[in-house]
């Protein structure tokens, strides 16, 4: 029998009004797929950079984002993305005997989730593409986990404690909870991340 996924999403709240997000997105099975951190820095591969290129284009294809502070770690994302003055979302309707335009046809406004898997549905395409090109080794079943964490950021402070995080990310790799070598160890000990 199917277990239902338990939703990790605030009740009732609208993810497409405007905010700041802090998003994290990992990689299946905490794989080290985007480079590795040498002397406290992110060092990006391939697959690393073509991840960052198609992250900093989410502004093309959504026009109401803004992107704050990234990182890209070996095997997980963490950014801050804001929605801003979200445009009148629809498109023109018109009457298909005249010819003539006759209103807005509504459609829903795009939400953080909307953001998060168009670029992982983007980003796992072209990293099949690059697979296929012999310029990428193969991966296992897929290359995210199918949810992601995402924390509303609702005053200055809290976007000051973000960012500093997000810079500071690769200096704190060792105990980074997401590294895979942390979740093995703790695995080995029998506790669970």
């Amino acid at each position: 029998m199917y277990k239902q996924r338990k939703s990790i999403r605030l009740k009732n709240y609208d993810y497409s009004q405007n905010g700041l997000y802090f998003i994290t997105i990992v990689t299946q099975s905490h794989k080290n797929l985007f480079g590795e951190i040498i002397d406290n820095t992110m060092v990006l591969n391939i697959a690393g950079k073509m991840i960052e290129k198609i992250y900093n284009e989410i502004v093309i294809d959504f026009s109401m984002v803004r992107l704050h502070k990234y990182i890209i770690m070996p095997n997980h994302i963490h950014g801050i993305i804001e929605i801003v003055g979200v445009p009148l979302v629809g498109t023109l309707e018109t009457d298909e005997h005249q010819g003539q335009p006759q209103g807005i046809a509504p459609t829903k406004p795009k939400t953080i989730g909307n953001i998060v898997g168009a670029f992982k549905s983007i980003t796992t395409n072209r990293y099949i593409e690059m697979v296929k090109e012999n310029i990428l080794p193969p991966f296992e079943k897929r290359i995210w986990q199918r949810n992601y964490w995402e924390h509303v950021i609702r005053d200055e402070n809290s976007y000051i404690k973000l960012s500093e995080y997000i810079v500071n990310n690769p200096q704190k790799w060792e105990i980074d909870t997401l590294n895979s070598d942390n979740i093995k160890l703790n695995n080995k000990k029998g506790t669970k991340c």
